[in-house]
């Protein structure tokens, strides 16, 4: 009869760590955006997000901060990699899917890798983020006045 009851407590220690073990991975493989957001406060607290976009498989995500830099938070295991990127310190190739980008950061070169997007207009937005090249539309001037008249252009 106590063998009976080891057998019962040994399959519900089992059932149980497997629960946890399963959850455990789901939570650090797939940060949410809230997680990420609050993940990436922590490491740099004077960087303020205005945008983010989540990798497909959710292992990464990439954020357009707000003065032309771009941060990163990766999954690793049990921790977060998080890391500010300067502007022009990425080398950015599309896939071949056309929804995906190869990164390259010759800073941190464990973090090489070719990251798939939702759409192709995910991709497209984050490798300008990435790149430096980003400027929303309410901080051009739409009056035309910043642009050069035809004569202008042509000397």
């Amino acid at each position: 009869m106590l063998w009976l009851l080891f057998i019962i407590i040994a399959i519900l220690a089992g059932a149980f760590y497997m629960w946890m073990n399963a959850r455990n991975e789901r939570d650090w493989d797939n940060p949410d955006a809230g997680s990420a957001m609050v993940d990436f406060g922590r490491a740099f607290p004077d960087e303020a997000i205005r945008a983010l976009h989540s990798t497909a498989d959710r292992k990464a995500i990439f954020l357009r901060l707000h003065d032309g830099k771009a941060g990163f938070i990766q999954s690793h295991g049990t921790h977060h990699v998080c890391h500010v990127i300067q502007p022009g310190k990425v080398r950015v190739n599309s896939s071949e899917s056309g929804r995906g980008l190869i990164v390259h950061f010759p800073d941190f070169a464990y973090l090489d890798n070719a990251f798939e997007f939702q759409n192709a207009g995910e991709a497209a937005e984050v490798s300008l983020w990435l790149l430096g090249s980003f400027s929303p539309k309410s901080e051009f001037n739409t009056d035309g006045a910043d642009l050069p008249s035809p004569a202008q252009a042509s000397e």
